[in-house]
């Protein structure tokens, strides 16, 4: 389902007010940008919820574990079709040569994400002090030594893989270990697993996982119920998939569903 252009985000303005700004915000449901793209490059993050950012060739989601790197003039629009709380980092042209050339989905540590909240709940509006420059500064070091992917979901050309990959796009309940994949593809596990960490810098266990929440999604937002999904995507109990969901996601199935934010977490101060 698109998102209607119901609610708009803030606007960023034409100029940035410092080399590096932090701007945060919480958007209700089914608010989106208008497509546009600026001269500086921008790292989205949501803390709760999911943000979708569509480009001209392909959708990207950023759930908690991760955020969406643009370079500078990169086309995009935001897009939120439940309620969420993010940030954008914005980095002037002239400090992301150490930064991503292409979109990226790219991973938030825990280091970077406890930067982001202390920045949301401390950087007030027109704070360009000094200080706050600097801890932006190394923000951005962080953020160009993190691992990045071409997507949440990547996909590879890779001979070996993608037959694999498109046996699980099909069934994504298949709970095959990996050991059972590798002798159906005629190779090792350990083949398997290297290629895995190689081509997506991440295990197999995670990428099942992420395809499982992808796949999860529409579903979801169509009315399945939690126990229909959770046994076609392979768990023998609700409970197991709502775990692996909230780990992916930051929110439960029914928290997506409803558009909630994600229980427990911490009261959002208000923007200044």
């Amino acid at each position: 389902m698109k998102p209607r252009a119901k609610h708009v985000y803030p606007s960023a303005g034409t100029r940035l007010p410092a080399p590096v700004f932090f701007r945060s915000s919480s958007v209700p449901a089914e608010a989106a940008t208008r497509e546009h793209h600026h001269a500086w490059g921008e790292l989205v993050y949501s803390f709760s919820g999911l943000m979708e950012v569509k480009l001209a060739d392909r959708h990207c989601l950023a759930p908690p574990r991760c955020g969406i790197w643009l370079p500078p003039y990169t086309g995009h629009q935001g897009l939120n079709r439940y309620e969420t709380s993010f940030c954008s980092v914005y980095v002037a042209q002239e400090l992301c040569a150490r930064l991503p050339a292409q979109p990226c989905a790219v991973t938030v540590s825990p280091l970077v994400r406890a930067m982001l909240e202390y920045l949301r709940d401390h950087f007030g509006a027109g704070n360009h002090a000094e200080e706050d420059q600097r801890l932006l500064g190394v923000l951005v070091d962080q953020l160009a030594r993190a691992e990045s992917t071409a997507s949440y979901l990547p996909g590879t050309e890779d001979p070996l893989l993608q037959p694999v990959l498109q046996t699980l796009e099909a069934n994504p309940g298949d709970s095959r270990s990996l050991a059972e994949l590798a002798r159906a593809a005629n190779t090792t596990e350990r083949t398997l697993m290297r290629r895995f960490q190689r081509e997506f810098g991440m295990p197999f266990s995670e990428w099942r996982q992420r395809l499982r929440v992808v796949k999860a999604m529409p579903r979801l937002d169509a009315g399945d119920t939690v126990e229909h999904i959770a046994l076609d995507l392979g768990y023998g109990s609700a409970s197991s998939f709502i775990a692996m969901f909230k780990r992916m996601a930051g929110v439960t199935p029914d928290e997506f569903r409803n558009g909630q934010r994600a229980a427990g977490s911490r009261r959002r101060h208000p923007e200044s």
